[in-house]
């Protein structure tokens, strides 16, 4: 359970992903595939899911989630996928918002160069989670973390686990045990 640094509950926060580009592979001819990691944000009432933004909706129903853009190749620094989150306008209903990355084009994290996914608190841009992907084995996904609305407002939950999906839909199901 992480709140703002400066005591009480989160009120803006943002997650990035970053990685690097596919390397050209010497002995193999031809282009190598493109890496594309998407950033996800996945909102639930209880276990119900009620709203996902990533790189096909671009913002909550309420507007208070928000994709910043698809990187499709992992080109330039720093993060490559923002999502934005302004928790004080977040729909009453929703108890929970998922941090997801999955890796869209199929590669597992240990094929991917310098992979990661942070967590910043945006009233204070302080980082709350840093996550080196690069180390996870075998997988395409992964939960970094929850936000979660208590009684004293937003707090940021690591989760820290790795599962296999391609995609948000693919993940849906594998949830369930991290929304209690």
């Amino acid at each position: 359970m992480v709140p703002n640094a400066g005591g009480g509950s989160l009120a803006l926060v943002t997650m990035g992903v970053g990685w690097d580009p596919a390397a050209q592979r010497r002995w193999l001819p031809g282009r190598t595939k493109d890496i594309d990691l998407n950033a996800a944000a996945l909102l639930f009432a209880n276990d119900a899911i009620v709203d996902v933004v990533y790189h096909e909706q671009l913002m909550s129903q309420d507007g208070s989630v928000r994709h910043l853009g698809d990187s499709t190749t992992g080109e330039g620094d720093g993060d490559d996928e923002l999502i934005t989150m302004d928790l004080t306008r977040i729909a009453p209903q929703i108890s929970t918002v998922i941090l997801l990355v999955t890796c869209y084009t199929g590669q597992t994290f240990e094929q991917i160069d310098n992979a990661f996914c942070r967590v910043i608190d945006g009233m204070t841009e302080t980082e709350i989670a840093r996550y080196n992907l690069s180390k996870i084995h075998a997988h395409t996904g992964f939960l970094a973390g929850k936000l979660v609305r208590t009684q004293q407002g937003w707090e940021f939950r690591s989760i820290d686990e790795e599962i296999q999906a391609e995609h948000p839909v693919e993940a849906v199901p594998q949830l369930a045990p991290f929304l209690v």
